[in-house]
């Protein structure tokens, strides 16, 4: 009987010690979830520190989080996305001098090429995500600026055909019309194909 006491005991001890252990888990973890959001990021408009996190939400195929904020100050709103940080991919260029992955020079590429054509913002956004994904998937730490090339052509592509002339021009650096000539028959021989697949 002792025996069937003590264990009893015992069993509810270990039941109330598992339950605060996993009501504290929980309680930690909303901490750290409060703690993340509640870090004040200075507002673009007026520089305050008084903003906080009103929506989060998983963005680009949940490889971040995108978080709008609400500056307490001038009431305006914007936007901050959060990503993992990568390992540093150095980039082989033509002249076989390095330098570190640079997204920006690839955005300022594709907008250059997409000048004043009808291409929405958020598809070119969509267009650098991919070539990046693309970039990082290969698991190296470098990259030839030969390969970035070829992966941004086949993307423009796909994209608008004027943008992928303009960008096959400076990255082809055509030295004669008739270099140009071919490589837009090829663009246009590999469209004609598609459409007759198609039909």
């Amino acid at each position: 009987f002792l025996m069937s006491a003590a264990l009893l005991v015992l069993w509810s001890f270990l039941i109330k010690y598992l339950h605060i252990m996993w009501l504290s888990n929980i309680i930690t973890l909303y901490v750290v979830i409060e703690w993340e959001e509640k870090q004040n990021m200075k507002c673009p408009f007026c520089s305050s520190e008084n903003t906080r996190v009103i929506d989060s939400r998983p963005a680009d195929d949940n490889n971040s989080i995108r978080r709008r904020r609400l500056c307490d100050e001038c009431n305006k709103r914007f936007t901050t996305y959060e990503k993992v940080e990568t390992i540093p991919l150095i980039v082989i260029k033509k002249d076989n001098n390095r330098e570190q992955y640079d997204r920006s020079k690839i955005e300022s590429g594709v907008l250059r090429a997409c000048h004043k054509r009808p291409v929405p913002a958020a598809q070119i956004s969509k267009l650098v995500d991919d070539v990046e994904s693309e970039i990082f998937s290969r698991e190296e730490k470098e990259i030839s600026s030969d390969v970035i090339g070829e992966i941004l052509m086949d993307k423009i592509k796909d994209l608008d055909a004027v943008a992928y002339v303009r960008f096959a021009s400076v990255y082809r650096e055509f030295k004669d019309v008739n270099t140009f000539m071919n490589e837009l028959k090829k663009m246009l021989d590999k469209d004609k194909e598609g459409s007759q697949k198609n039909s």
